[in-house]
């Protein structure tokens, strides 16, 4: 795969922004025309530079007020098993693996903290764990 350009650079911030931008629209901010934008896109989408289009949703709104990151203790052996565990949970936005002195972290959202517990419960059938709850966000999805 060959380096981007400043172009192609430019079409990606202007997609994560707004998806749903009209090809004119984005040939306009480019200096490009439409079929030439598009073919870059389709370029960009097989490389892999663009692995997908999503609705941004706000999760309070569907009544997930609490949020949290939770840092856990996963034994080596056990990992395949956490990662299909938390792969099926509704509340789980994202699971990395991390360095430190755990080697997971899963950022969640609850309706409330009775459910937050809950889960913890079962996470913790997977090992240590260390909760912090979310008061509010600064800045999300960068």
């Amino acid at each position: 795969m060959k380096a981007l350009d400043t172009i192609d650079k430019e079409i990606l911030k202007k997609l994560q922004e707004n998806a749903r931008i009209p090809l004119k629209d984005l040939s306009a901010e480019v200096f490009l025309t439409t079929p030439a934008v598009s073919a870059r896109i389709e370029k960009l989408e097989k490389e892999g530079y663009i692995k997908g289009y999503h609705a941004e949703v706000d999760i309070e709104k569907l009544g997930y007020v609490v949020k949290a990151y939770i840092m856990i203790t996963v034994k080596p052996e056990d990992i395949k098993k956490f990662y299909t565990f938390v792969g099926k949970q509704e509340c789980v936005m994202e699971c990395s693996h991390i360095t430190g002195p755990y080697s997971m972290i899963v950022k969640a959202a609850f309706p409330s903290t009775v459910m937050l517990e809950v889960f913890l419960g079962k996470l913790q059938s997977f090992g240590k764990t260390e909760t912090q709850v979310v008061f509010s966000t600064f800045i999300e999805n960068h």
